[in-house]
């Protein structure tokens, strides 16, 4: 067995596409491989700036003779059919192997040398690479069929074992020649082997293993910060893209202007970050320092003092314009820039941003209103660094415990609309155009340096989350009612627009709007009714500026928002270890849009359905719902025994009488007869469970609902093993199966148990 060593060197490959490139390359190696007939045991892969490298462990010198046996027609048959096998195969008559009358076309394949199948492999895997962005370059750039690469193809190490693997590529022929470092190492770098490549490029101060990059960053970052008496902000993305960045990395410390701290730490941290590349620190009270980590790409004489002065140089130029975009915005209060949300389009069928500013601020508005958010005492993380900058509500403030429940209510109602007509504000602030990713937060920064109360400041900072799935949900009611009323509008309008997400398509996002919704009314316990508060934003919508909706605008999309809504709401239950079948049970029922309570069901459903009691009950109602499949012509003509009284008997009109009597009288014959034990048993346990069952329902109490149907285990179990069910006489038949029916219909208060599995 043989590794083989695969370089292709080329002018510097952006960070953000090594790592899908060092999967796109073994994937595409071991595809050629495979058509060959070779196996690939271990792959290792490799990338820096200027290389993208792949070693492959223990490959044999040759693939495996191959015996190929394709059958053909018999021996006996016409010509025209010997005649096309001979085509397909290539073969005469007298190659052919004849077996039990049958005709064979047997070739036999020789083995191939791996080195050649390597040859041919990797021009191949040149041409099929998958980059993002791509290039032709010099003569050969004259023709649209010329070979592309992420860069200019400047090399290419092939060896197998020792010996080179002779290819051709662009113009760059193979060999086992490389470059060391760009700046300490001159001249070529010879590769014997795989095996030594690693050590043989680190002599020549390339660190070819993007790990070890990135740990020798991580390392040095934090005792570079820790000399200093700081502590390094650690960034996983930052860290990889910085690898990325450097063959020979070496992590320096420099410092900013202290003047530039008076910008909000996420400005200075995002500069660094985005526009440098910088890690950033903290001070022993955990504020953000006025000092930045670079990643030096060479060990520097004079230990990095010149490139920490340079670095320092630009990120001070970068804080200048942050600096100047803040204090600029904070020279205009965020209401006066809501004029300039007009001039912003939202969506071509959906208006202004402006638009969506005031449909999102009077849904916010009635969601504390109808008491779906409700007044709490409001604990907010302060502005910046996560800490509350008050430890209680003054005594003036809105929400002061002073006002009654509904002085309260109000005050939140104004709180929760204010907030969200200022929420957008930012997106016409320097700062925002500037740094998109700062919208919320920079408008939150504005609030409160403009005087709005705290509450409503950190609405405006926190209305778009959650954003992700790790990411916080807010809690303060304030904020709570203007997030959910902002992505309740999103999902609805474009709903109405049917700008809806098609297979892997979902432009704006309705998916993780769903998700965010159903995060907040389950993390923060909101009753919420869906369809009302869909239909709410219909009512409050502006087609433009000139054209409100008509009231009776079509609702037609609420029944498909709702299916969607509970679709996605599937998905998240999943991954959150609910079984499928359980979520299928609950939905199935229909009619349900508060989320709170149909989880509630969801989750006492799964309880219940492992425990011993669950499992028999399950089993006895699938035994019931099979005789009633089964059976369904013949009790759909009877009225069905369900303990209640019969609804035809309430019927005045003469002309219904003898219908109602003779109904009345088959129902009665069906009764009237002496039951068994076990089917007695069953009547009394179904009058005793059903209503226990329905009241805890109607509690929410679905644990205790799933306790009363527990009741009926045994005796369903005694029903079905002592009772036949389908008697020779028809009245007790219909009976019977009436009461099969009212096992079916009193499980289903709870779940439809059709459809969980087992």
């Amino acid at each position: 067995m043989t590794d083989f060593l695969l370089e292709l060197r080329s002018e510097e490959i952006p960070a953000r596409m090594q790592a899908k490139a060092r999967e796109d390359l073994a994937r595409l190696f071991v595809g050629e491989l495979a058509r060959a007939g070779i196996a690939a045991p271990r792959i290792t892969t490799y990338a820096t700036p200027r290389r993208l490298t792949l070693i492959a462990h223990d490959l044999p010198q040759a693939t495996e003779p191959v015996r190929e046996e394709v059958k053909g027609p018999r021996a006996s048959a016409p010509p025209q059919a010997l005649e096309g096998f001979l085509r397909k195969t290539g073969l005469t008559r007298e190659a052919l192997t004849e077996r039990d009358g049958v005709l064979f076309a047997v070739t036999e394949v020789p083995g191939r040398e791996t080195a050649t199948v390597l040859a041919t492999a990797i021009p191949a895997i040149v041409r099929a690479f998958p980059w993002p962005k791509s290039m032709r370059w010099g003569t050969a750039s004259l023709s649209p069929e010329s070979p592309r690469w992420v860069r200019p193809l400047q090399g290419i190490v092939a060896l197998f074992g020792g010996a080179v693997v002779p290819c051709e590529v662009a113009g760059v022929t193979s060999g086992a020649e490389t470059m060391g470092h760009r700046f300490h190492h001159d001249g070529p770098v010879t590769i014997t082997s795989a095996e030594t490549y690693v050590e043989t490029l680190r002599d020549a101060h390339v660190i070819v293993d993007q790990n070890e990059r990135a740990a020798i960053i991580a390392v040095g970052a934090k005792m570079a910060a820790q000399g200093a008496g700081l502590t390094l902000v650690e960034d996983e993305g930052l860290l990889a893209e910085n690898a990325g960045l450097t063959e020979w990395p070496v992590p320096l410390l420099g410092r900013f202007d202290e003047a530039f701290l008076s910008v909000p730490p996420e400005v200075i941290q995002l500069t660094a970050r985005v526009n440098q590349k910088y890690f950033v620190c903290r001070d022993g009270a955990g504020q953000l320092a006025n000092a930045f980590v670079c990643t030096a790409n060479i060990d520097a004489a004079d230990g990095g003092e010149r490139i920490v002065a340079g670095n320092a140089k630009v990120l001070a130029a970068r804080l200048s314009d942050a600096k100047f975009f803040y204090e600029t915005d904070l020279k205009t209060r965020l209401e006066d820039q809501l004029p300039k949300l007009d001039k912003i389009v939202f969506h071509e069928k959906l208006g202004t941003v402006a638009d969506k500013v005031d449909r999102v601020a009077k849904l916010a508005r009635w969601l504390v209103e109808s008491g779906v958010v409700k007044p709490s005492p409001l604990q907010g993380r302060g502005l910046g660094e996560g800490v509350s900058t008050a430890t209680s509500v003054p005594a003036d403030s809105p929400l002061s415990p002073a006002l009654s429940p509904e002085g309260e209510r109000e005050q939140l109602a104004d709180m929760a609309e204010r907030a969200a007509r200022l929420a957008k504000a930012d997106l016409v602030t320097g700062m925002v155009g500037e740094f998109p990713e700062l919208q919320g937060l920079m408008g939150g920064y504005y609030a409160a340096a403009q005087g709005e109360p705290q509450q409503v400041a950190e609405a405006v900072r926190d209305h778009y989350k959650p954003v992700g799935q790790g990411d916080d949900v807010p809690t303060a009611p304030v904020t709570v009612a203007v997030a959910l009323a902002d992505k309740l509008d999103t999902l609805a309008m474009f709903f109405w627009a049917k700008q809806v997400p098609t297979g892997s398509r979902d432009p704006f996002a309705l998916r993780r709007a769903v998700i965010a919704s159903a995060r907040l009314v389950q993390e923060n316990h909101l009753r919420l009714n869906l369809a009302a508060a869909f239909d709410r934003v219909i009512s409050y919508s502006f087609i433009d500026e000139f054209d409100k909706f008509e009231e009776d605008a079509s609702r037609d999309f609420i029944p498909h928002l709702l299916d969607f809504f509970a679709d996605r709401l599937k998905v998240q239950q999943r991954e959150a270890g609910v079984r499928h079948d359980l979520i299928d049970a609950v939905f199935a029922l229909g009619g349900e849009d508060d989320l709170v309570r149909l989880l509630a069901r969801v989750h006492a459903l799964q309880a219940f359905v492992t425990t011993e009691d669950g499992t028999n009950l399950l089993a006895g109602y699938k035994r019931a719902a099979n005789i009633l499949k089964k059976e369904a012509p013949v009790t759909s003509k009877h009225i069905a025994e369900t303990g209640e009284e019969d609804p035809l008997a309430m019927v005045e009109d003469p002309d219904f009488a003898p219908v109602v009597a003779e109904l009345a009288r088959t129902n009665r014959e069906a009764r009237d007869y002496d039951r068994e034990p076990a089917e007695a048993a069953l009547i009394a346990a179904l009058d005793a469970a059903e209503p226990q069952a329905e009241k805890a329902v109607e509690a929410e109490d679905f644990a205790g609902a799933m306790a009363a149907l527990a009741t009926l285990r045994a005796p369903i179990d005694a029903f079905f093993t002592d009772v036949t069910v389908n008697d020779a006489d028809p009245h007790k038949r219909a009976a019977r199966l009436a009461l099969v029916a009212r096992v079916r219909d009193a499980v289903h208060r709870v779940a439809d148990f059709s459809k969980i599995e087992g």
